[in-house]
């Protein structure tokens, strides 16, 4: 068996958007550098007795976004709204920065957590904690509808001399290198549409990234005649590549993230995690397997 190493990708370019909006009920907008905190108690106590949590996102699709009514939704946002309405707190308030400074920004205490679906890697566990592994991201390929090359594996693309397509600046273009795909096979574009175009056009076999952005680009190209082969962990150099999102909070607030995670694993367990997010196009295969934790994302090299 493949050992298995835990590293970071990146899904999309980062769209930065100033300014606060509210997530569920009618509450006014509000821009805010004060958290929950300010009010003397800890996160969770202020929160509960508030009821209202405060988190950072990124504007970026399909993890936290604001959508065209400018309402604040996505994968992470709706499943925080789930784990906080069981703990009693109904009104959850985003604020949008940079993907970059949302880590900085949490710990300058301008919200209370994190949910921009953040992949868990040492480098950021040095600055904050995250909660349990929210989701677990695949590599997928796009390709055209009933997939008539058969394209499944990295070797595939090598074996068949498939013209493949990457994100510039993703770590698909990596994994084809490091399984042998030789460089006049693979192209690279700047954006998740001229993927598709590649594919659509017959300029490329198939295109890699991570199943969640490929079944996130479908969604939004109906009738563009192309479909996402089912994911999977690439093996580089002998090991098993893994990639996991969580929720971040700061490393002295406990109680809310012990609180959280209880609640995210009853949403996994119970099956309704996989309701709150397929309409982002996650599926069963991103739920994370028990043996994916925090602590070997953490501490993988």
């Amino acid at each position: 068996m493949a050992n298995s190493a835990w590293t970071r990708r990146d899904f999309f370019k980062r769209s930065i958007a100033a300014g606060a909006v509210v997530l569920g009920g009618p509450t006014l907008l509000e821009a805010c550098s004060r958290t929950s905190q300010s009010g003397g108690g800890s996160v969770l106590d202020n929160a509960k007795k508030s009821g209202t949590i405060k988190i950072g996102i990124a504007n970026e699709q399909p993890y936290g976004f604001t959508d065209k009514s400018g309402k604040v939704t996505g994968e992470a946002p709706e499943v925080a709204r789930a784990v906080f309405k069981s703990l009693g707190v109904n009104d959850v308030q985003a604020t949008t920065v940079d993907f970059n400074q949302l880590i900085p920004a949490l710990n300058a205490r301008q919200y209370d957590m994190v949910a921009a679906g953040m992949n868990i890697t040492p480098a950021r566990c040095g600055n904050a904690a995250f909660s349990i592994p929210d989701y677990h991201a695949l590599t997928a390929f796009l390709v055209p509808k009933g997939n008539p090359k058969g394209v499944a594996s990295f070797d595939d693309v090598k074996g068949k001399g498939l013209k493949l397509a990457v994100l510039s600046g993703a770590v698909e273009k990596d994994y084809a290198t490091k399984s042998g795909v030789p460089d006049g096979q693979v192209q690279s574009f700047d954006t998740q549409n001229a993927l598709l175009q590649a594919v659509t056009s017959g300029r490329a076999d198939a295109a890699a990234l991570t199943d969640i952005s490929l079944h996130t680009l479908v969604a939004q190209n109906p009738g563009a005649g192309v479909e996402v082969t089912k994911g999977f962990d690439p093996v580089i150099d002998g090991k098993k590549v893994l990639s996991a999102g969580g929720f971040v909070f700061r490393k002295d607030e406990d109680d809310v993230r012990n609180a959280f995670n209880d609640q995210l694993k009853k949403l996994h367990d119970s099956g309704q995690w996989l309701q709150i997010v397929q309409p982002f196009g996650f599926s069963q295969d991103n739920l994370p397997a028990p043996e994916l934790t925090t602590d070997k994302l953490c501490s993988s090299s």
